[in-house]
């Protein structure tokens, strides 16, 4: 073989092994949207809730592991149920360290996420990104000039999918700390909130019941969340305002 042809095949294997991590998560989410859709239910939750606790009495260290393994796994992964874990997460530990597990490992599975974008898409599709138009060119401007401030409105007001909002930042060239930090602190009151149902499970269980997942619409939820929205959103406004003032 000659030496054009090694310099030929070379970069173009380089590429797929770049592309890699996210052709697997790729086929898995496929894979899990398809397979697992009915095993992460609430009615799977509430069917083994006797043996998950009796196994979590038995192991709780290692129950926590396992837990946050799997939650990890179901975000990086994008499967179905990750509102069900989070429940779980409730279910089992209870609101505080319940909370704690969920925000850690979700905030895990969405870095996860994050890198395999950065390594596999971040260099090609950022140019594509400067082009596109609509709300994700909106999103994208944003982030690029406000990047913690509108790191956290993602998190905090869900206007893209959770999917979307681990790529777009590994999409314009966000740092690893940022992106770490900002999903994991805006993440944390919605997870407290749906932690809190799920601790109170129990009771659920036992009226033959099932969660009111609405209360994260209730005033005294709602309001709290659009306040941290807003004092987020507030650097942004400022500089609008200076802005218009040095403009005019």
């Amino acid at each position: 073989m000659s030496i054009e042809t090694v310099e030929e095949h070379g970069p173009r294997r380089s590429g797929w092994l770049r592309h890699l991590p996210l052709i697997v998560i790729g086929l898995i989410a496929l894979t899990g949207a398809f397979f697992l859709r009915d095993l992460l239910s609430f009615d799977t939750l509430r069917d083994n809730r006797e043996a998950l606790v009796t196994w979590r009495d038995a192991n709780y260290a290692l129950a926590v592991a396992c837990f946050m393994a799997a939650y990890v796994a179901i975000v990086a992964f994008s499967l179905p149920g990750a509102t069900v874990a989070t429940l779980t997460g409730g279910f089992l530990f209870g609101t505080f360290p319940g909370v704690l597990f969920n925000t850690v490992a979700a905030a895990a599975g969405a870095m996860l996420i994050f890198l395999a974008a950065r390594a596999g898409l971040g260099r090609r599709l950022s140019g594509g990104m400067d082009t596109s138009a609509g709300r994700i060119k909106s999103i994208t401007d944003g982030i690029r000039e406000n990047q913690w401030s509108m790191l956290f409105l993602l998190r905090l007001l869900p206007v893209v999918p959770f999917f979307m909002a681990n790529l777009l930042p590994a999409l314009v060239g966000v740092g690893l700390v940022p992106f770490g930090v900002t999903t994991l602190l805006g993440i944390l009151p919605g997870s407290l909130v749906f932690t809190s149902v799920g601790a109170g499970l129990g009771t659920v269980f036992a009226a033959g019941e099932t969660p009111d997942l609405g209360i994260i619409f209730a005033p005294h939820v709602l309001l709290p969340l659009l306040g941290l929205a807003a004092l987020s959103a507030l650097p942004l406004v400022i500089k609008a305002v200076k802005g218009r003032k040095g403009f005019s």
